[in-house]
C-alpha cells in the first residue's frame, strides 16, 4: 500500500489520558493493526486529563485492577503491576500529557513525533515502571524517539509549551461530544468511545470493585484502517 503524503493523510483524533489503561490498550491495538498491514497512521493526541476531571490523581487501585484484567487478556502488552518503589509511582500525568502536546510543534516532531512520544511514555509507565511525572525522565524517554528532537522539546517545555493546550483540551472535553478516555474520531463521521471493549464493574471502582472484561473485539481497528485507506485513495 502506498501511503499518502502526510498533509493528505486522514487524521485520527485520539482523546485520552496516558494513565488510562483502556486508552493505552486502544492505542496498542490500532498501532499493531496498522503495522501488520504496513499502513501509516497520523494521530492527533488530545488530552482527557482524568486528574483534572476528578480533582485527584487517578487512584492506583483502579489502575492496578484494570492492568491485571487487560494485561491477562492481552499478554503481548507486557504490562505488570507496579514493581518500582512506592514513592516512584507517578503522582501526576499532566507533565507527560503536556510533553505530548509540546512535541506536536514542527521543530520538535510534529504529529508523528508526538505519537511516538505518547507511545513511549505509555510503555515507560506500564512496562518499565518509570516515573513519567518527572521532567528528566520525560526527556530521557524522548531521547529514544527517532521522530522527536529531545533538545527542542526541552526548550519548548522550559517555555511552558503544552500546558495551555492541555487545559484548553480539558475544557473542550467537558462537552457532551467527548465521552471519556479513550474517545476516537476519524474523518467520515467515525467516532467511538472505548472501541471494542465490553466490560462491567462488580461494585464501585473507587472502593475496590473489580472490572470484568466480557470480551474485547479488536476488529474495530481494521474497520477504521479500511475506512482511512479508502479516504486516502
Amino acid at each position: 500500500m502506498t501511503a499518502a503524503p502526510a498533509s493528505e493523510q486522514p487524521i485520527i483524533t485520539f482523546w485520552s489520558d496516558i494513565g488510562c489503561p483502556w486508552a493505552t490498550l486502544a492505542l496498542h491495538t490500532l498501532h499493531a493493526a496498522a503495522d501488520a498491514r504496513g499502513q501509516e497512521l497520523l494521530i492527533d493526541h488530545r488530552a482527557f486529563p482524568l486528574e483534572l476531571f476528578n480533582s485527584q490523581p487517578t487512584p492506583k487501585l483502579i489502575v492496578d485492577a484494570e492492568v491485571v484484567m487487560l494485561g491477562a487478556h492481552r499478554p503481548e502488552l507486557g504490562w505488570r503491576l507496579w514493581a518500582g518503589h512506592e514513592w516512584e509511582y507517578p503522582s501526576s500525568i499532566l507533565p507527560a500529557l503536556e510533553a505530548v502536546q509540546a512535541a506536536k510543534a514542527p521543530e520538535v516532531g510534529g504529529l508523528r513525533g508526538s505519537d511516538q512520544l505518547d507511545t513511549a511514555l505509555r510503555r515507560a509507565f506500564y512496562v518499565d515502571h518509570r516515573c513519567i511525572s518527572i521532567h528528566s525522565v520525560i526527556l530521557d524517554i524522548a531521547e529514544g524517539c527517532a521522530h522527536v528532537d529531545a533538545k527542542a522539546l526541552e526548550a519548548a517545555l522550559a517555555r511552558g509549551a503544552g500546558r495551555r493546550e492541555v487545559y484548553e483540551q480539558w475544557h473542550q472535553a467537558q462537552g457532551p461530544e467527548i465521552q471519556g478516555s479513550p474517545h476516537l474520531f476519524a474523518p467520515g463521521g467515525w467516532a467511538v468511545h472505548n472501541p471494542g471493549a465490553h466490560y462491567t464493574y462488580n461494585g464501585s471502582p473507587e472502593t475496590g470493585g473489580f472490572p470484568r472484561l466480557d470480551r474485547y473485539d479488536a476488529g474495530w481497528a481494521d474497520e477504521l484502517l479500511d475506512s482511512l485507506a479508502r479516504q486516502a485513495g
